[in-house]
């Protein structure tokens, strides 16, 4: 077997590279048009806009090769943006031709109810029968991860009846999650960051036949599917390291306690030697790799690295996390997010690096997300000063390249008490009133929580909206580390702002705070890190907690 890769040039095709090494499959990439007729099956993975991937594989010449190949009937596995190439247009830019091999459009989810992208783990429903061979490994039980703002509606009525291979509910909209017909078969999941299931999906996709396929001479009988009352959505439970060199120069996880990771003096009525030796150091919870696996293999839905000191002055000299993010990769197959020093920045000896140059050497690394912390506070901050986008921002330049879904931002607010009968500053209308009888709005703060700014927390994530961020990392100095649960008026307070995903952060102390945070708030996932890296909770018990309250999780 000839397998090829096609990578357009977007996103982390360095996880499907890892997948399929995994799997123990050997493959090349598609370095000239002359490589599709070497190729006897083809993988093109992708994220990002449909106007890109149209416009990158016009300037390389590999528009035309690609529509010739599939025409060809020769197997063909297509990855979100791989999917969606195959349509006629995408609603994102209409005047944009796809490879019109499928007769119908991709639109945008209606995001009135639900947040915009869908960014998350759901269930696939067959909508023809399928044989073992047919069903590529796919199961209805299990669950697979989407990020994603447009999809395919599904229509058992129209032209999509021919295609749709699985239907996947997001709130009252049904999509096509996966399209197939003869040797042609397309995911807009990603099965790479799907686990084991994803995992079964590409070896069941690989192990077909290529000659005499069972997929071309079976007749297609159609499941019409309706909405149900309930979607398969499932809010993510993230794991969150925070990395950072300790006092020997060594990377290693810490943790703080209202965002101080150093180790406290032990009372002096105290005996304990080890508080006493080791006070004033880095607090150190473990090896970065290490704990992120023990978490993937315990269930994680997601693993979130923040580079808290990020070699700020040059990030693309990191090359101690970059190799953290390049080693994770390699053995975990679920979504991987860093944060720190994603922005513009000078090398030692000059050289000049974008924000784009530093996301692109993490999702070349293995990331799937960015996530930017200060930067997005200053230009929030220019935002509200000139009314317009500068289209210069990190957050703007990122989107743009790679897709609104690829930049997360970590947002740090801290409560700022007010007299509410008086106070009629810039964040009246975010002042928050509290049972006790207080007041207070919550004020970004940048560096660590070290620097507090003139922006409130709800002007923040709509003008992080605005130049488009993709996610929202909700943060509380306030709660961090107190094990006190999440702050459910900031959650509440940021998802009516906005109408992008919001994971909420700090305050987890026990299994029932996930409950509290997903019942009590419409957050799409929430994080920990010190009750999993103490071993105080474990990511089976949140999610048996979660399942046991009625709410779905991944298993």
């Amino acid at each position: 077997m000839d397998l090829y890769l096609l990578d357009y040039g977007a996103g982390n095709v360095q996880s499907l590279a890892n997948s399929l090494q995994k799997l123990g499959y050997s493959f090349k990439w598609i370095d000239s048009p002359s490589d599709f007729d070497r190729a006897s099956k083809l993988i093109f993975p992708g994220v990002g806009a449909f106007q890109t991937a149209i416009e990158h594989l016009t300037a390389r010449g590999l528009l035309e090769p690609l529509r010739r190949y599939i025409n060809s009937g020769k197997p063909y596995f297509g990855i979100c943006i791989g999917l969606q190439v195959l349509f006629q247009s995408s609603s994102e830019a209409p005047s944009v031709h796809g490879l019109g091999i499928i007769p119908s459009c991709i639109e945008r989810f209606d995001d009135a109810t639900k947040a915009v992208p869908h960014m998350g783990w759901n269930s696939a429903l067959f909508s023809e029968s399928v044989t073992a061979e047919t069903s590529y490994g796919m199961s209805e039980d299990a669950a697979y991860y989407f990020v994603h703002s447009y999809r395919a509606r599904y229509d058992p009525a129209g032209d999509m009846a021919a295609w749709a291979h699985t239907v996947t509910q997001y709130g009252e909209e049904l999509f096509v999650s996966t399209v197939r017909r003869g040797h042609l078969f397309a995911t807009q999941f990603h099965p790479e960051k799907s686990g084991v299931a994803g995992m079964r999906v590409l070896d069941g996709w690989l192990q077909t036949p290529i000659d005499g396929a069972e997929s071309d001479v079976q007749p297609r009988c159609v499941i019409t599917r309706s909405p149900q009352a309930k979607d398969g959505f499932i809010r993510r439970v993230i794991a969150c390291l925070d990395v950072r060199a300790n006092d020997e120069g060594d990377l290693v996880v810490t943790k703080g306690d209202q965002y101080d990771v150093r180790e406290k003096a032990a009372p002096a009525s105290s005996a304990s030697t080890l508080r006493t030796t080791t006070a004033g150091a880095v607090r150190n919870l473990g090896k970065p790799v290490a704990l992120a696996e023990r978490y993937y293999a315990a269930g994680a839905d997601e693993i979130c690295f923040l580079n808290i000191t990020s070699f700020r002055s040059s990030p693309l000299h990191d090359q101690p996390m970059l190799a953290v993010v390049r080693a994770a990769a390699e053995q975990i197959f679920v979504p991987l997010t860093i944060g720190g020093g994603i922005k513009d920045s000078v090398d030692p000896d000059g050289t000049r690096r974008t924000a784009v140059d530093v996301a692109s050497a993490y999702f070349r690394a293995g990331a799937d997300k960015v996530s930017i912390g200060s930067e997005a506070v200053f230009a929030v901050e220019r935002l509200l000063a000139s009314g317009v986008p500068s289209g210069d921002s990190a957050i703007e330049a990122i989107a743009h390249a790679y897709g609104r879904q690829a930049v997360v931002v970590s947002a740090d607010p801290r409560r700022a008490y007010v007299d509410a009968a008086t106070y009629g500053g810039p964040q009246a209308e975010e002042v928050v009133r509290g049972e006790d009888g207080k007041a207070w709005w919550y004020q970004c703060t940048v560096s660590g929580g070290r620097e507090a700014r003139p922006v409130g927390v709800v002007q923040l994530a709509r003008g992080v909206e605005r130049l488009g961020a993709g996610e929202i990392l909700l943060n509380s100095i306030d709660r961090d580390g107190t094990g006190a649960g999440f702050d459910l008026a900031l959650i509440r307070l940021v998802k009516a702002a906005v109408r992008i995903p919001v994971v909420a952060s700090s305050g987890a102390g026990c299994a029932e705070h996930f409950v509290q945070v997903f019942q009590g708030t419409r957050a799409e996932a929430a994080l920990a890190a010190g009750i999993f890296h103490r071993g105080e909770v474990g990511i089976p018990d949140v999610k048996s907690k979660l399942i046991g309250r009625g709410l779905n999780a991944r298993r």
